[in-house]
């Protein structure tokens, strides 16, 4: 077929491109800096991952230069992406992916005409931040990601002014970014696995130059809205732990007992004034708490014979419990006992005269 005269000429991108490419680049940082606000509300997911999802694609129209050449109309197509992770168990994830869509599209509005079938792939480096709303079924998640994207026009075939022909395959590749909004909903009794399903805004933000026989065609912006659904797996995670059996109802526990002790002077048995006004308290304290039994408990040091010290414990136990009365104690409440030299509070050799051994103990139950 004849061909034409010489190249067509390339011009540079319109403004309104330039512009464009500027705002999706701050919406890419503005989507990272929200994530920080959320930091204490993260999902820990921690070490390796790997993740699939496979979906539609649309790809907005695509600006051909120079302008009598026409456009690129938007398409629907195919989606598919793969990647692997790691994730820091602060909600912090990094990835690397890999993609690739497929878009059939025509060549209109121009002096060519014709079709082509569009493959874009790449690889891109993704951070994403996970959320805990609360809900253990659902967490969100946002993320950004840079990388490099390849277009490959395969065979288009077109009409112009010269005639029909077939435009040479041919790829060309250039920087993208992009921005990604999903959630993850783990699998009941699958450790570690979760169906995901997300919403990605890619563009490919630099221009690609094609030869044809017509003439050199130069591809703007390529802006790419995908829905995916998918599914990833974390390696090490652990079952979740069965819900921790109700604790059966403790018994109350008995109210402690509270012990009163009255010294005597050596070999006596008669009380001090201390000595009833401890007598005294106890006998107070008996009135306030749930008592079942008062014992009266009388104990001697070693000085003297084991019979003697018996009957010396005694004598004070009985005068203890005898003051008890006349403070108000019923007599039917208490029970007194003689432990003579035995049980003594300081342990002493024979013949020791020790203070705290020459007592009696009264014992609220």
């Amino acid at each position: 077929m004849p061909e034409s005269t010489g190249p067509v000429a390339v011009r540079l991108l319109p403004a309104n491109e330039e512009n464009t490419e500027m705002k999706i680049r701050n919406m890419l940082l503005g989507a990272t800096l929200l994530v920080a606000p959320f930091a204490a509300h993260a999902q820990p997911v921690s070490g390796i991952y790997v993740g699939a999802g496979l979906g539609y694609n649309y790809l907005q129209q695509v600006n051909v230069t120079p302008g009598n050449a026409g456009h690129f109309a938007g398409s629907s197509g195919v989606a598919g992406v793969g990647s692997v992770g790691y994730g820091f168990g602060n909600g912090m994830r990094v990835e690397l992916e890999g993609n690739y869509r497929f878009n059939h599209s025509g060549l209109k509005g121009g002096v060519i005409h014709g079709n082509t079938d569009a493959q874009t792939y790449g690889a891109m480096v993704n951070g994403l931040y996970d959320f805990d709303i609360g809900q253990s079924w659902i967490y969100p998640y946002l993320g950004a990601g840079v990388g490099y994207e390849a277009t490959q026009l395969n065979g288009a075939t077109y009409t112009g002014p010269g005639g029909s022909g077939t435009m040479k395959t041919s790829t060309k590749g250039g920087f993208a970014a992009q921005g990604i909004v999903g959630a993850g909903f783990p699998i009941p009794g699958a450790p570690g696995l979760s169906l995901t399903a997300e919403y990605r805004f890619m563009a490919v933000v630099e221009s690609e130059t094609f030869h044809t026989t017509a003439g050199d065609i130069k591809i703007g912006n390529q802006y790419n809205h995908s829905a995916l659904v998918g599914l990833r797996y974390a390696f090490g995670a652990a079952p979740a732990a069965p819900a921790p059996a109700p604790a059966p109802a403790a018994a109350p526990a008995p109210a402690p007992a509270r012990t009163y002790l009255v010294f005597f002077d050596w070999d006596k048995a008669d009380l001090t004034a201390r000595a009833r006004q401890i007598i005294s308290e106890a006998a107070q304290a008996s009135t306030h708490v749930a008592v079942t039994k008062i014992e009266v408990n009388g104990y001697a040091d070693r000085t003297g014979t084991a019979a003697y010290n018996q009957k010396l414990s005694l004598r004070r136990a009985d005068n203890v419990a005898a003051e008890l009365v006349r403070d108000g104690v019923a007599k039917s409440a208490i029970m007194v006992q003689a432990f003579g030299d035995t049980h003594p509070l300081v342990p002493t050799g024979p013949g020791v005269r020790e203070p705290q051994n020459r007592r009696v103990e009264i014992i609220l139950k």
